[in-house]
């Protein structure tokens, strides 16, 4: 559905999108995950063809986004980070509006702008002024005019921006059902976010793809070693000379004093060792009291992969997502009356 091919923007000396090379499929939910200048924002502006590369070729459905831009904008629904709305229209007055932008048949207008507001959940403000609506409620007006006339490609940059979290989860829902028939581009920081409404995530940095997958491909790949802890009642000697005879285990380091040592070892996920430890510990008649694994989970993969090199500023160009964050923050602002 979109193809992307050694795609490159500058702006003078400074390399925003880095010969990038990005496809994705129809009917996907993928997530654009990266910091603060990683080239979200840029490369969604040149897919959707608000800005020109420098470099490379873009391809929507077909089209050449800079040969048949008309054609290739037909087939795009976008929600850019700042929604552009005419805060002095009525919410069913703009939808008109963006209806009539986007040539959408006079016959099936009314009915596309409904369908719109019924998956947005707009009825109740359809008749208010834009101005007077919360940040959440503008949130999906923008929303809206993107999903108008069900474009076959949508694409999103930060779409959960000023929603509670009520408003977050029902956004998530109508995104993965929206990815049921239509291919769906999603940019985000919040990491928990992505791995909700995603089926594949791309993860940018500087520019460049450094990791894509699905979120438990990536979880699997990319955790080149899980940590296992143990304690037992045993002595140093005997816990080294137990782990030295069991496969796969690196990088023991060893606490506490005889009597009770804790094991701190490294293995690869393929190739779990605790059953092995357990009947080893068991054999030689000394009590595990410990024995607990962890794998690093995609937010600490997300922050290891990018925390080397990152730059202050290499994205000039209004990719206004901050770093990754946990849990999303309510919209504390409340819906003002219409005046």
């Amino acid at each position: 559905m979109i193809e992307i091919h050694d795609l490159v923007k500058r702006y003078g000396t400074q390399t925003a999108v880095d010969h990038l090379n990005l496809t994705v499929e129809p009917g996907q939910v993928c997530g654009l995950l990266g910091l603060n200048g990683a080239g979200k924002t840029t490369t969604m502006n040149m897919i959707t063809g608000y800005l020109a590369p420098t470099e490379g070729q873009i391809t929507v459905n077909g089209h050449d986004i800079l040969e048949e831009a008309e054609e290739a904008k037909r087939c795009i629904g976008y929600l850019p980070d700042q929604p552009p709305l005419y805060t002095d229209m009525t919410v069913s007055e703009y939808l008109n509006f963006c209806a009539e932008l986007k040539q959408l048949p006079k016959k099936e207008r009314a009915e596309y702008i409904q369908k719109a507001v019924e998956l947005t959940e707009l009825q109740e403000v359809s008749g208010r002024l834009i101005r007077n609506l919360s940040k959440g409620y503008r949130q999906r007006v923008g929303l809206a005019q993107a999903i108008l006339g069900l474009p076959d490609i949508i694409i999103l940059d930060e779409p959960t921006d000023g929603l509670d979290p009520r408003q977050i989860n029902e956004m998530l829902a109508l995104i993965r059902k929206l990815g049921e028939a239509h291919t769906v581009i999603l940019s985000s920081h919040k990491l928990s976010e992505v791995q909700l409404a995603c089926d594949r995530i791309v993860i940018l940095h500087q520019g460049r793809v450094i990791a894509d997958g699905r979120p438990e491909e990536l979880e699997q790949q990319l955790n080149a070693a899980a940590t296992l802890t143990l304690t037992a009642l045993a002595d140093r000697a005997q816990v080294e000379s137990i782990l030295s005879g069991i496969d796969g285990i690196s990088n023991v380091t060893l606490s506490g004093e005889d009597g009770q040592v804790t094991a701190q070892l490294e293995y690869t996920p393929s190739n779990d060792p605790r059953q092995a430890i357990f009947f080893a510990f068991a054999d030689a008649r000394l009590p595990l009291i410990e024995l607990k694994t962890t794998t690093a989970s995609l937010e600490q993969v997300f922050l290891s992969l990018t925390q080397e090199d990152a730059p202050e500023t290499a994205e000039p160009a209004p990719d206004t997502a901050s770093d990754v964050e946990a849990e999303p923050l309510p919209d504390t602002q409340e819906e003002e009356e219409d005046s």
